[in-house]
Parts: structure tokens; sequence; C-alpha cells
């Protein structure tokens, strides 16, 4: 997903980029080519900006991989971690469980139109774009075994997806001090520092967390070894949503 920069919406909607996910019959290797003929937002290292690269480094995984991002992930991810129910695109049982996305507007929720994009992508359309930054649908249990699968280390039920020197280097600061002082950026993850700690309701130091395009949240605590994840279907729900710092903060207030 792009940043809130609507310059550079403009000029990626112009140019056929896809941003998040479709209906419309479109790869990542299609968008990912449009992309590549833009100039860059800014010099790598100088900002940090919300954008498309990790749909680059999908379309990079399967260059190398020589298979589709939606076949490795699942092969080499979803499987192994007995995660059934996380997938780009849902069959017609798993399709009848998604919970429709809602928006809480004029005192009542009611759902979520269609807008630049339509809610029910994970059961409807093309189905060919396989994102490298978003558009897996999952569960609550899916979810977690795939974060236990880091608190262990790399390993999860006996079986080792990465080394333990290869989630050490995903869990440091990627991005030197362009971001605030309570967390840095590693690969893919916010993670806790010492004045986050301070701040409280936050976790641990080292805590790691991210959040989802529907209001889905999740932290992983190494120390406690706590999991926590919070799933929603809402959208545009409006700033009195208070429920994610809220549930975080009660979950650590609960640590003995």
């Amino acid at each position: 997903m792009i940043d809130g920069d609507e310059r550079m919406k403009m000029i990626y909607h112009k140019a056929g980029v896809t941003d998040l996910f479709t209906t419309e019959k479109i790869t990542i290797g299609e968008s990912v080519k449009r992309l590549a003929k833009l100039p860059l937002h800014h010099e790598p290292g100088t900002k940090f900006t919300y954008s498309e690269g990790l749909d680059v480094l999908g379309y990079l995984i399967e260059i190398v991989s020589g298979k589709p991002f939606d076949v490795l992930l699942k092969e080499g991810i979803f499987d192994p971690l007995g995660m059934n129910d996380t997938r780009f695109y849902l069959n017609e049982a798993q399709g009848e469980r998604l919970v429709d996305v809602h928006t809480y507007k004029g005192g009542k929720w009611q759902e979520y139109p269609v807008t630049f994009y339509d809610p029910a992508y994970p059961k409807a359309g093309a189905k060919t774009f396989f994102s490298g930054g978003a558009g897996l649908s999952s569960t609550t249990e899916d979810y977690a075994k795939f974060l236990q699968m880091y608190l262990n280390g790399g390993s999860y039920n006996g079986l080792r997806l990465m080394s333990p020197a290869t989630i050490q280097t995903a869990m440091q600061n990627q991005v030197g001090d362009l971001w605030n002082s309570t967390k840095y950026y590693g690969l893919a993850f916010g993670v806790v520092t010492d004045k986050g700690v301070a701040q409280g309701g936050q976790g641990s130091e080292g805590t790691f967390d991210w959040v989802g395009y529907f209001n889905t949240q999740y932290f992983a605590d190494p120390n406690h070894k706590i999991i926590g994840l919070l799933f929603k279907q809402t959208s545009g729900a409006g700033k009195g949503d208070q429920t994610a710092w809220k549930f975080r903060q009660m979950v650590f207030s609960a640590v003995e």
C-alpha cells in the first residue's frame, strides 16, 4: 500500500500499478513491471515510506524460485505450519466463513461499500493477483502458529522453517533513526524499544507487531512468550475505536 501522498497515488493509478489487492485480472509481475518504469519517490535510506516495496520483493521471489508466489507460500510456510485457512483466495467453504467488512456510520454498523477495491475480493473476481505486501485472508489460530514459529527461533512442532540467525536479523533495526524512539522497523515488523517499554502497555523490549488493512492486529512478546491477536473486519470506522491499544494494554497488565 502506498503512503498518503495523493500525488503519488495519482501517478500510480495512471501507470496502472495495483495497490493492495484487486478483483481484476492482473498479476504481481505485470504490476511491478509498470512500477519499475516510474521514478523513485525518494532516495533509499533518506525516508521511511509505506510503499509497494514488498510487492517488488514478492515478484523477485517468484523469479528466484520459479514458482507463483501463492504456491511458494503454501508449500513453504502454510502447509508445513498447518495454516490451512491462510490463502490469498478462498474456496467455497472458506468463503462462507469470511466475515463481511463493516464500517460504523450514522450511529450503526453497516457493510462497507465497494470503493477502489471490492471487500469481497478473497472470494470474487479473477483471483490472479498475489501481492507481496497485502491480500492474505487468515484466522487467529493460523496466524498464532506463524508467530509461534518466530518465538521458537524459527521452528514449529519440530519442523524448522527459518534459522535462529535469520530471526535475529529480522528483529534488528533496519531503518536507523527514521522511526520514532518507542519502536524501530525490523524486517516487516515494528519492534518495541526500551523507550517503548517505559511508555507502558506495549510489552517487553523486543516485542514485535504489525497491523492489517481491515483493522487486524497482532503482537508477540519473546520475553513473556505471549501472543496477542485481534482480528476485525472493519474499515473507515472513525477515531472512536480504541480496541487496539486497550486490548494490548489489558493483556500486558494481566502478566504476573
